[in-house]
């Protein structure tokens, strides 16, 4: 069975260390293709190269034209969606699209596909009411969220440590849903 891992991030501090769980999951025998929100992009640009060489895939942020020829990702086995921000997490709970990573973190539920959210939001955002319930609807709708002990843990706002977030979590439950 081909192992597919679409691995989409969001404009949160540890996207710049996004090279991370490629090669990790790369190991762990994992097809990865790397898809962005567009702020990600902006502020990764110039590790696009490296990434696109690590997975053999081309990077996504926006969706193909109507049309326009396919860019050769395989289909997903299983869907990561970290580091997610409280924008990107709300949406997908909402069931909004205003990204291209948005849209497909709404379409791997509505075919349910193994979707693995790992926020990454400070605990003032943490504590905004819409967060915990666009928290609980995921977990409904059968994607685990690695929120608290299990997985991230918010810090105090301007107290983010980037370099620590715990990618392995969000792989390890990839795996597993399997």
């Amino acid at each position: 069975m081909d192992r597919v891992l679409y691995l989409l991030a969001c404009a949160a501090p540890p996207v710049q260390h996004l090279d991370r769980p490629v090669r990790d999951a790369g190991a762990r025998g994992w097809d990865v293709c790397v898809g962005l929100t567009p702020t990600a992009a902006e502020w990764t640009a110039d590790q696009h190269a490296e990434w696109e060489e690590l997975t053999g895939h081309p990077l996504r942020v926006r969706p193909r034209l109507p049309g326009a020829p396919s860019d050769g990702w395989p289909p997903a086995t299983v869907t990561v969606l970290a580091p997610a921000t409280l924008n990107t997490v709300n949406a997908i709970a909402l069931g909004l699209t205003p990204t291209w990573v948005a849209a497909n973190a709404c379409e791997a539920i509505g075919k349910q596909r193994p979707l693995v959210v790992m926020p990454c939001v400070n605990s003032a955002y943490a504590t905004h009411p819409q967060f915990a319930r666009s928290v609980e609807t995921l977990r409904a709708a059968g994607a685990p969220v690695l929120l608290g002990k299990d997985g991230f843990v918010p810090n105090e706002p301007g107290q983010g440590r980037p370099e620590e977030y715990p990618w392995h979590l969000a792989l390890d439950a990839a795996d597993e849903a399997l």
